[in-house]
């Protein structure tokens, strides 16, 4: 019998066999990085979850929890991967309570079909991530992935006010509660965020929800130069105005829009037939407030010297917001090998997109830039081909783009490269990260290691 079937039968016996998958082409399909499990697990249960993590446990195999699998190619390369853990069977809303603005979600929910629940007491989620059309729960709190509407609404560790998750030692564990002011304990939950299951299998979330506005707005502004499009973002950001969305985009971001809404038939909104820069706002609330934002944006536009400014209509709006949203997405497969950046800085300055775009030109490579706003930067660099001097050329900037961001204070993570930069790109610069408190953190958590070791910088 070979390995994989005899891991099969062995997890069948622990979950029956109606759980447990082992046919090669459904293994492929959860390849992870070019390494792919030995049998596939689909558990119905926070129970049943346990079960299998008590079993890696004791046969010390290691497992990786996955959802719709759109984004598990965030992080480092797994050392070992024998067990998926396929979580999309468990998406039921356990608790809502919609005056309360309190949901209780199982981790394999689609957000998509989360949206159109809420949508039916007026409410939404502002999980705005890529892949928004198949992303999970659980999956979209497990990358850590931003979410396009973090201006107005915060990031995750904002409104998720509690989690289920299994243990590495198979225990199921609760942090946090149903209610937004929980005060007991520690928001252990938080962890979760980012962790690429490497801490626990999260089975349920909790979230405060918020009431859908009743209406919305968009607005481009046109600049001629990264600097007066940043001048103007920089106003705007410090008007105080209450904006769901501020993101700048280069020329190279608007070209990759334009090609992609003129593939689906859709009209280019905002006038993105230029090779210029653009300034992307979106707001909601009632007709006055949008009305107010709507002239605000235009004043400080016109004072800011921007080429030309239009308010967009909604369905403009919808396509380009969306077309953010999804910006990683896009960016990743706009080449045949690229590699993508996050920078967070204390401030961003004309002078980080300048230095950014000189390193994509000192390797003769194109790149795309999005600056969002708490001084979040996306920084893509595109090669041609993958033969071993674009590969080359790419792991080039690595470094660059990491001394760019230490040297203002701020770090670079690196979401998305081709596997032979990857491998070589996990060493953190001195200071860089804190790994004794990293490593305190997995032991407590994972303390025998059997979520997929290697997965976050450092072997963790």
């Amino acid at each position: 019998m070979t390995v994989t079937a005899n891991l099969a039968a062995r997890l069948a016996e622990v979950i029956g066999p109606q759980r447990v998958v082992a046919a090669a082409e459904e293994l492929a399909a959860y390849s992870v990085d070019g390494l792919a499990p030995s049998a596939i697990v689909r558990p119905a249960s926070a129970e049943e979850v346990a079960e299998v993590v008590r079993f890696a446990v004791a046969e010390k195999l290691a497992l990786l929890p996955l959802g719709s699998r759109s984004k598990c190619e965030m992080g480092t390369s797994p050392a070992r991967y024998d067990i998926a853990v396929d979580m999309t069977g468990l998406r039921e809303v356990a608790h809502y309570d919609a005056g309360d603005l309190t949901l209780s979600v199982d981790a394999g929910m689609p957000l998509r079909e989360l949206q159109i629940y809420l949508q039916r007491k007026a409410q939404f989620l502002p999980l705005a991530v890529p892949c928004f059309e198949s992303t999970t729960a659980g999956g979209a709190i497990a990358s850590g992935i931003d979410s396009a509407l973090r201006l107005q609404y915060g990031s995750a560790r904002d409104f998720l006010i509690g989690a289920e998750f299994v243990d590495g030692t198979g225990q199921i564990c609760k942090s946090g509660g149903r209610v937004v002011k929980n005060v007991t304990g520690y928001d252990l939950h938080k962890l979760l965020i980012g962790s690429l299951g490497t801490l626990g299998v999260i089975t349920r979330l909790n979230f405060r929800t918020f009431p859908l506005p009743a209406t919305s707005g968009g607005h481009v502004a046109n600049f001629a130069s990264g600097q007066g499009a940043l001048s103007y973002w920089s106003t705007v950001e410090k008007a105080g105005l209450p904006l769901a969305n501020l993101e700048v985009l280069s020329p190279k971001a608007v070209e990759m829009i334009r090609a992609i809404l003129q593939q689906t038939g859709v009209e280019s909104p905002g006038g993105l037939g230029r090779e210029e820069w653009y300034v992307y706002s979106s707001f909601e609330g009632n007709e006055a407030v949008v009305r107010r934002i709507s002239g605000d944006l235009e004043r400080i536009a016109r004072g800011k010297g921007a080429l030309r400014s239009e308010l967009l209509e909604r369905a403009a709006d919808e396509s380009l917001g969306g077309m953010l949203r999804e910006s990683f997405e896009w960016l990743r497969w706009g080449s045949p090998a690229n590699v993508i950046y996050r920078l967070v800085v204390p401030e961003v300055t004309a002078e980080i997109l300048d230095e950014l775009s000189q390193l994509a030109e000192s390797v003769s490579l194109r790149a795309a830039l999005l600056v969002r706003a708490a001084g979040v930067v996306y920084f893509a660099v595109f090669a041609k081909s993958e033969d071993d001097a674009a590969i080359a050329r790419l792991a080039k900037t690595v470094a660059g783009v990491r001394s760019i961001a230490h040297a203002r204070k701020g770090h670079a993570t690196l979401l998305h490269a081709p596997l032979a930069i990857k491998a070589n790109a996990t060493a953190m610069a001195p200071g860089e990260l804190d790994m004794t408190l990293q490593q305190r953190v997995k032991q407590a958590f994972d303390p025998s290691g059997v979520f997929v070791p290697g997965r976050v910088v450092g072997g963790l």
